[in-house]
């Protein structure tokens, strides 16, 4: 395999602004367990290796089990996700794949349940800077190690 081109140094305003995007969820106060959940249930989603090698790694190291990395594409099966986590996990599907049935009125209002509005537009940033990452990652040939 071989990376298309390096996205950083073709285009570093490009990659500027996606950092100040995840400087401004960073600075909403969003627990990072929940965003490395969107990271992965999204990047699960879209197929993208790179991603999901990079947030697994992320999520393990903050501490979390195998298990609970592992089964978060069957999160509806598993007892081991709190109602907050599955409200969170849902959305990105949501969100991630929007053209199928849009966000449903009945998921915003499990959503208001956890989150303020103000919460639910960080997260529904968090969950488009990941899907834009991984359509950078993608459409550039990315994969995990590419960059070693």
């Amino acid at each position: 395999m071989q990376i298309r081109f390096n996205h950083q140094q073709t285009s570093p305003e490009a990659y500027k602004t996606m950092i100040k995007m995840e400087s401004f969820i960073k600075s909403t106060g969003l627990d990072p367990v929940l965003y490395e959940f969107i990271k992965i249930r999204a990047s699960q989603i879209n197929g993208c290796a790179f991603c999901l090698d990079m947030h697994m790694a992320d999520l393990r190291k903050m501490g979390e089990t195998e298990q609970r990395v592992h089964l978060i594409s069957v999160w509806r099966e598993v007892p081991f996700y709190s109602e907050k986590e599955r409200v969170v996990l849902e959305l990105t599907e949501a969100v991630t794949q929007i053209a199928n049935n849009g966000v449903p009125q009945s998921l915003y209002e499990k959503v208001k349940e956890h989150f303020t509005d103000e919460e639910y537009m960080t997260l529904i940033m968090a969950i488009n800077t990941i899907n834009c990452w991984n359509r950078i990652a993608i459409s550039t040939g990315m994969f995990p190690g590419c960059f070693n």
